[in-house]
């Protein structure tokens, strides 16, 4: 039965979604996937980043049917309801103590866009920076903001003014050691802002805490303090994306607590409501004050189940400690890891902070020639029943993203599984 219905209703989705996987799924549950015809797969995507609890976390489920029979929609602007007051309750006690102010969209890049209308209106000014391989959204303002791959881009242009673009300490893609990357980087930004756009035309320095669709690269921590530096010299708004690093994925609450810097804005979407389409912007009572009443907002914004869900997410999330076993198990994987790159030299890097690791490949020292390869390696591993994605600017480079509650003996599995892959592949 399913098995007609994919064929005669498939051809009519669009061709502009890409389409990594072909089987129908039925059922999820955990750090699996069930399909129609049986297969169960270990899911280490987690619909990019997004499923943080597991598929269906059973208090997750439970807070949204218990929601959806109280109230489904309740428009922001006019109706005050309960679980966007509990979830502002429960992001108080993860997010930094200044940090005391709460908006809420539905996807990360609605979040985006209003971070730097924020940032524009705080400051008075105009222009905004952003680094190599980013990735902040795919409407026409974020898609301007995007520097990871040109598909993003192509044809929609003009694009939105006033972007900049500075190099991210990339230290495996530079061949250069983290602080001389650090350095390097700090020293071009320097630059742009002597150059391109002048401190007092600069609104806002917007980075991803750790970079995502551009490699899942950790910046150093030199690097973070010296943007707060630079955003403090000159009265720039710093706003940390953490769409995909926040909400324990790096074996933090947010990855920014591994840099021991605190930005003007944090945005946040993916893991905060478990696969409900929530987003977030976090900032400071007196930021928010110089927003204009009325010029922020949406009709499903802040939508009552997703609320609930978000605050059922992070109530789950402390009550089965799954930050710190993202931490535990993220050492387990990448020792995993690495012993693997011993036997296959094509895996050029390692890297990553808690389960959000990324296995960077290479053919021929070249990053570029790497990609068939690694999309062979995925195909390899879904046939084995494990999900894997890439990401990088030349998709050479597979990212892990298990869901912070997956067990050691889960962790084992996919590694087996990667491991007979990588077999399967390189000859």
């Amino acid at each position: 039965m399913t098995s007609q219905l994919y064929q005669d209703n498939f051809p009519h989705m669009t061709p502009a979604w890409s389409r990594i996987f072909n089987f129908v799924a039925e059922r999820a549950e955990g750090p699996y996937i069930y399909t129609d015809d049986g297969r169960k797969l270990l899911d280490f995507t987690s619909g990019i980043g997004v499923t943080n609890t597991g598929h269906c976390h059973p208090k997750v489920v439970e807070a949204i049917r218990e929601q959806a029979g109280n109230f489904i929609h309740a428009q922001a602007n006019i109706v005050i309801h309960k679980p966007m007051l509990q979830l502002i309750e429960e992001l108080r006690t993860i997010v930094p103590p200044s940090i005391d102010s709460f908006y809420f969209a539905n996807s990360g890049a609605e979040a985006l866009e209003n971070a730097v209308k924020i940032a524009k209106v705080a400051t008075g000014r105009p222009n905004v920076i952003v680094f190599n391989g980013s990735f902040h959204g795919r409407t026409h303002a974020t898609m301007s903001l995007t520097t990871s791959k040109t598909i993003y881009r192509t044809g929609f242009a003009p694009l939105i003014a006033g972007v900049y673009v500075a190099p991210f300490p990339y230290a495996f893609h530079l061949q250069m050691t983290e602080e001389q990357a650090s350095q390097y980087a700090l020293e071009q930004l320097e630059y742009l802002l002597a150059s391109q756009t002048a401190p007092k035309e600069t609104a806002a320095i917007l980075i991803e805490s750790v970079l995502g669709e551009g490699g899942y690269v950790v910046p150093p921590t030199s690097f973070m303090k010296g943007l707060r530096e630079i955003c403090d010299k000159h009265g720039i708004m710093l706003i940390f994306d953490e769409v995909q690093s926040g909400f324990g994925r790096t074996g933090k609450w947010f990855a920014l607590e591994h840099f021991g810097v605190i930005p003007d804005i944090i945005t946040a979407a993916k893991g905060i409501a478990s696969g409900m389409p929530l987003s977030g912007v976090f900032s400071r009572t007196e930021i928010m004050k110089k927003l204009d009443t009325g010029s922020i907002g949406g009709t499903y914004g802040g939508n009552a189940i997703a609320c609930a869900a978000g605050a059922a997410t992070v109530r789950a999330m402390k009550s089965e400690k799954m930050v710190e076993n993202s931490a535990e198990r993220g050492i387990q994987l990448m020792t995993g890891l690495r012993k693997l790159q011993e036997e296959y030299p094509q895996i050029g890097d390692v890297r990553g902070k808690g389960l959000m690791v990324a296995t960077e490949f290479v053919v021929d020292g070249n990053q570029a020639k790497a990609k068939p390869l690694v999309k062979e390696i995925i195909h390899a591993a879904e046939e084995r029943n494990l999900l894997l994605l890439s990401c990088g600017t030349y998709d050479n480079t597979i990212r892990w993203i298990p869901p912070l509650n997956v067990t050691s003996q889960q962790i084992n599995d996919g590694l087996a599984v990667f491991e007979s892959a990588l077999k399967a592949t390189i000859k």
